[in-house]
């Protein structure tokens, strides 16, 4: 066989080798996506049971962790579910309040694109028919709503549960990698794990406080601006913050939509900006580089990449799990020799190669 026989055969097995990974992490969406969601979890509350654990064994402090973060995740939850209710009772103010602005979209359609009066009324006739069929399928859908919910409440308790158990067993499952490989590689192992597991519970939990952080700045920024319903905005833009670049521009769009959309007013839309410049301006030159820092130090083409593949493959979830989960296997790389190339190639860092 010649070179390029063998560099055909290997590419060609690589690429369907990375295709039936990537078809079985979606498939197994259900079981692996609570478990990466509580390792994530319990890097983030483990520096508060390690703290318990001074005072009481392992078992206690890891529960009451779990707990704590029970009691957060279902505050947080409640708050969404109250402002959600919020905005539903408000729709038909908000409704009549983009009317007009529906009416000078479609004059300027109308005068400045090729589309004349009755594509418009065709669509509007579309949308009414859409509008009754939905009416229609209304059972549907509510059953469709209620198993939705059942599964994220599964996901959600799986995933407490997952967390007790990887923070109370955690010394377990370090002594289980460490007998994967040779007792004179064990010292090495074990200094990578402990690098690894600190660098990576510093970024989650400075990216925690970055978001808290920045919800507050949000809150305070949309509140004076005259945003409506500005908690909720505030919270799910500071939470967006969780996926790069993409997650900016979602955020700012729905403070336009629930800011200068509902009301019309030019000095909501001013506020919007000024806000959401401000607190970009402070998350990337203040908050980023004191709290976080370089602990994850992924180039950006790769950030790009894992949140691409991470939506693909899991959706929302894939997309907010992308970064952590690539960061720490940039980490894992860079201190294994053999898999040193490929660290170097997550890293923005041109010096990374020794």
């Amino acid at each position: 066989m010649t070179r390029g026989q063998k560099i055909l055969l290997y590419s060609s097995a690589g690429i369907i080798g990375l295709y039936f990974l990537f078809l079985g992490l979606i498939e197994a969406k259900g079981l692996l996506a609570p478990l990466l969601t509580a390792v994530v979890l319990s890097l983030v509350t483990l520096p508060l049971s390690n703290r318990l654990e001074r005072k009481m064994n392992r078992s206690i402090s890891s529960l009451i962790s779990v707990f704590v973060l029970f009691l957060v995740s279902l505050g947080f939850l409640t708050l969404i579910s109250f402002q959600i209710q919020n905005f539903v009772d408000s729709w038909p103010k908000i409704e009549e309040a983009m009317e007009p602005k529906v009416e000078q979209v479609k004059a300027f359609v109308l005068e400045y694109t090729l589309f004349s009066e009755e594509d418009l009324s065709t669509t509007d006739e579309e949308s009414k028919k859409m509008i009754e069929g939905n009416v229609e399928d209304a059972g549907k859908q509510v059953f469709t709503i209620f198993t939705g919910i059942l599964f994220f409440l599964g996901n959600f308790l799986l995933t407490i549960i997952y967390t007790f158990f990887l923070l109370n067993y955690r010394t377990h499952f370090k002594k289980f990698i460490l007998k994967l490989f040779s007792v004179t590689k064990s010292s090495e192992v074990n200094k990578v794990i402990h690098k690894v597991g600190n660098v990576a519970q510093q970024y989650l939990f400075g990216k925690l406080i970055l978001i808290l952080i920045l919800a507050v700045l949000y809150s305070v920024g949309f509140g004076i601006s005259g945003v409506d319903n500005f908690i909720l905005v505030s919270m799910i833009a500071a939470l967006l913050t969780l996926v790069p670049i993409l997650g900016n521009a979602i955020g700012v769009t729905i403070a336009i939509v629930f800011g200068y959309l509902t009301t019309g007013d030019i000095n909501v839309l001013i506020g919007i900006i000024i806000t959401y410049s401000a607190a970009q301006f402070v998350e990337s030159y203040v908050l980023e580089p004191f709290i976080i820092g370089d602990k994850l130090d992924l180039h950006p083409f790769i950030i790009i990449l894992s949140i691409i593949i991470g939506g693909s493959v899991w959706g929302i979830t894939g997309m907010i799990l992308a970064i952590p989960i690539t960061g720490i296997l940039g980490l894992i790389f860079l201190q294994i020799r053999i898999l040193h190339p490929l660290g170097y190639l997550f890293s923005k860092d041109d010096d990374g190669v020794d």
